[in-house]
This record gives C-alpha cells, sequence and structure tokens, in this order.
C-alpha cells in the first residue's frame, strides 16, 4: 500500500511559519517515495460578517476535510501567540469534530512547528498546546530527538518538542542554518513513520 501525502497545515502572518513549512516539506520529500502536501488556513475575521476569498490570493490553498482524511501524517505550524496557536488554526481545528467521531486522523504520524519573535517568547508552550488536539485526534506524536546534534549547538530554533524559528521582534529575521536543517529533519522522520506504517 502506498502511504498518502504528508500534511504540512499551517497559518503565517509574515511569513516566517511559511517559510519554516518549506523546510519541513523539503525534509518530507527526501524520504523515498514520500510527498508533502502543503496548505494553509484562512485568516479569522474579529467582523461576523467578514469573509474571505474559497481561494487565496497567494500562497498554499486553504486545507479541507479531504486534506485531513486523504493524508498519511500531519505535521502543524503555527505563529506564537501568548504561548498557543494563533486563532486560525484553532479555528481551523475546532471545525474538525467530525473526524474525531470517525477516527480520520486516529494512528496517524504528527508532528508541531512554530515560528516566534522572541527567544522565550514560548515557543515550547505553543508547540505543547498545538500537541494536545492532535493527541485528542489519536494521532502518533513525534518529536525531534537529541540525536539530531544540532539540538545541542543551536542558538536560535530548535527544540525536542518540535521544529522553532526565531523571527525576530520586527519578524525580519531569516531562517538560519541549524533552524533550517531542524525543520527537514522533523520533515523526514514523520514522513519516515507513515511510510513503515503504510507497509
Amino acid at each position: 500500500m502506498t502511504a498518502g501525502p504528508v500534511l504540512v497545515l499551517f497559518y503565517s502572518r509574515y511569513g516566517a511559519t511559511g517559510t519554516m513549512a518549506e523546510r519541513i516539506c523539503r525534509g518530507v520529500e527526501e524520504v523515498r517515495g514520500m510527498e508533502a502536501r502543503l496548505r494553509t488556513v484562512p485568516p479569522v475575521s474579529t467582523v461576523a460578517e467578514a469573509t474571505a476569498p474559497e481561494i487565496p490570493e497567494s500562497g498554499p490553498p486553504y486545507a479541507t476535510r479531504d486534506d485531513l482524511a486523504d493524508c498519511s501524517a500531519l505535521i502543524l505550524g503555527s505563529p506564537t501567540r501568548f504561548g498557543n496557536m494563533a486563532a486560525p488554526l484553532k479555528y481551523f481545528l475546532d471545525g474538525t469534530s467530525a473526524e474525531w467521531l470517525g477516527g480520520t486522523l486516529a494512528g496517524k504520524p504528527a508532528a508541531v512547528f512554530t515560528s516566534t519573535g522572541t527567544m522565550h517568547g514560548g515557543q515550547e508552550a505553543t508547540l505543547l498546546t498545538m500537541a494536545i488536539p492532535l493527541l485528542h485526534h489519536g494521532m502518533y506524536l513525534l518529536g525531534l530527538p537529541y540525536t539530531e546534534e544540532r539540538l545541542h549547538t543551536t542558538r536560535t530554533g530548535g527544540a525536542p518538542y518540535g521544529a522553532t524559528h526565531l523571527a525576530g521582534v520586527r519578524s525580519d529575521r531569516t531562517v538560519d542554518e541549524d533552524e533550517a536543517f531542524l525543520a527537514r529533519a522533523l520533515g523526514r522522520r514523520v514522513a519516515e513513520l507513515a511510510r513503515k506504517l503504510s507497509e
């Protein structure tokens, strides 16, 4: 049996989390026979009447329920909002009750990633809070093991709970070599398990 795509689902306001998502996709596709499917979610409006177009003006398409059903694994990413995921991603996950009831994601590998403006801006708290709904869905949660040597030496992003990026207070700091390496490592790790589970 062939493994379905690894869904890399993220929300990004200034682009840093989106860049991390692209690096993770590269890692997924380094695993023989595995494909990454990059998806995002629309912003959430505080005005009830406001709506977003069904197709974003740029970047990857918006995620659908079919993306969740088709995927062999899910890697979830969000910028930090006070130690938690951003509202648009939370809103999307809050709408997955049917998938929870049906066990759509149960038994599939999962991982999380984030980007913050400051070194102590809640990276690990965000990763942990993002993991909770994935555990409720019955997914196998993966992090980054310390066998990844760069976890020992990075001065910016990277955590055992998932890939991280330090974007800077103006969100103008690009993803550095360590952060990109660890993001790809996370993508590879999830894809490798997804492939094994499909055999």
